[in-house]
């Protein structure tokens, strides 16, 4: 047996990987790169925000100013109601045998409009005439007794004269014709009293017929057929008429404060909730003295004439009413929330610059942003008309298109944050909020 004996085999080893392998875990994956890259561009875009000039108008609301109108308004409400309105009642008591008008209807003066029932003031006719000639008679007998009795009183005298009588008889006479003579005179004076109560029934009985006192529309029926009226204590109303509805007025509730303001002749436009949108015009005629005071609150009448051809006012309307009392067209103006912006105190310091809101000369002041100025600075100015929102610039360092200060602005937090909206100190809508990643 033939051994063979080989050398042994070196085992191969292979080289260690390491350099490799390091070099794999040194290599970065994109994503990272990719955050890295959104790390620099915000640090660069932030210290660009930091170095960039702050903008002072950034961080306050404002306005410019420019030529405008102004107008000062008087507003109140009233109501409408006709220029003559007239109550219909009735002077006599009874039952409305018949009503010949009604709500809307048209009545000419004069027109009978309603009845009452004519029996108990016939019959009181009929009794006052029957005393009248009972008062007749009674004058007639009083009349013939006073003539017998003058003539008994001048043959006493002749008796007297005869000494046929004694003196007593012919004072007798005397004394009788005279009483005779003052019975005719009262029984005259009943006379005129039965005719003067004849002549009152006459006119209850013709006031039973109610008839209008003027050419108008009826706005108003109260009373129904076969109801009772009773005029004992004051006259019922039965029917109010409107003269002329073409013709009407308003009466306002003008706050004493405003009542000032205006004077008659001045133009007033209102409206009403009937016809929205549409406007009328009238004119006030008169501002009456009588104050009203309603829960402490006291108002003055003014009157307001208004055309009414095409019938659409109505009485009992209520009307919105505006009255322009001073207008001023192409003059300067500002915002009246610029008249009441105060810069903020620091840390309990009062603002650089800050000014009284009202001088003692009545002047104002308000806040004006100033180019290269890095805040605003105070103007004062004397104002005019305000129609309350914007008011008159009258004097003052101010000239149109200069940007005054209104209001902070709701979202500044501090100048860097303002001037930087995209950076750092800022969140617009469309970014993430911190913390939530890139994406």
């Amino acid at each position: 047996m033939k051994v063979v004996s080989e050398a042994p085999r070196s085992l191969e080893v292979p080289a260690p990987a390491v350099p490799e392998v390091e070099e794999r875990k040194r290599r970065m994956p994109w994503w990272g790169w990719a955050l890295l890259a959104v790390a620099v561009v915000g640090a660069m875009g932030f210290w660009r925000a930091r170095s960039r000039p702050v903008d002072p108008a950034a961080a306050f609301q404002t306005a410019k100013v420019e030529p405008r109108r102004i107008t000062t308004k008087v507003t109140a409400t009233g109501t409408l109601s006709a220029l003559v309105t007239v109550e219909v009642g009735s002077q006599v008591s009874g039952r409305i045998q018949e009503l010949l008008a009604d709500f809307n209807s048209e009545v000419k003066k004069g027109q009978v409009i309603a009845r009452l029932d004519p029996q108990l003031l016939n019959a009181a006719v009929e009794r006052a005439k029957a005393n009248l000639v009972a008062a007749r008679a009674s004058v007639t007998k009083a009349r013939v007794s006073a003539e017998n009795s003058r003539k008994q009183a001048e043959r006493s005298r002749t008796l007297r004269q005869q000494q046929f009588i004694s003196q007593a008889d012919l004072e007798t006479a005397e004394a009788t014709a005279e009483t005779a003579r003052a019975e005719v005179a009262a029984m005259e004076g009943q006379l005129a009293q039965a005719q003067a109560a004849l002549s009152e029934a006459d006119v209850n009985l013709r006031n039973a017929t109610i008839v209008s006192p003027t050419d108008g529309v009826v706005i108003s029926r109260d009373v129904d057929v076969g109801q009772t009226v009773a005029a004992s204590l004051q006259a019922p109303k039965l029917f109010t008429i409107a003269e002329d509805l073409r013709k009407m007025q308003v009466h306002t509730s003008v706050a004493e404060a405003d009542v000032g303001r205006l004077q008659a002749g001045m133009t007033a436009t209102f409206t009403v909730d009937a016809w929205p949108g549409e406007h009328f015009t009238g004119t006030i005629r008169q501002i009456r003295n009588a104050a009203t005071t309603t829960q402490n609150v006291v108002t003055y009448d003014a009157v307001i004439d208004v055309a009414n051809t095409e019938l659409k006012l109505k009485p009992g309307m209520t009307a919105n009413v505006t009255i322009v009392t001073a207008k001023k067209d192409n003059v300067l103006a500002v915002p009246n929330a610029a008249l009441r912006f105060r810069p903020a105190a620091t840390e309990g310091a009062p603002p650089e610059g800050a000014a009284p809101e009202r001088a003692e000369d009545g002047s104002r002041v308000l806040y004006v942003l100033r180019p290269q100025a890095l805040s605003p600075v105070p103007a004062r100015v004397r104002t005019g008309l305000t129609d309350g929102s914007f008011t008159e610039l009258v004097e003052g360092d101010l000239h149109a298109g200069d940007t005054i200060v209104t209001g902070q602005a709701a979202t500044s937090t501090g100048a860097a944050a303002t001037a930087a909206p995209g950076g750092m100190g800022a969140r617009p809508g469309g970014m993430r909020p911190p913390g939530r990643g890139p994406f």
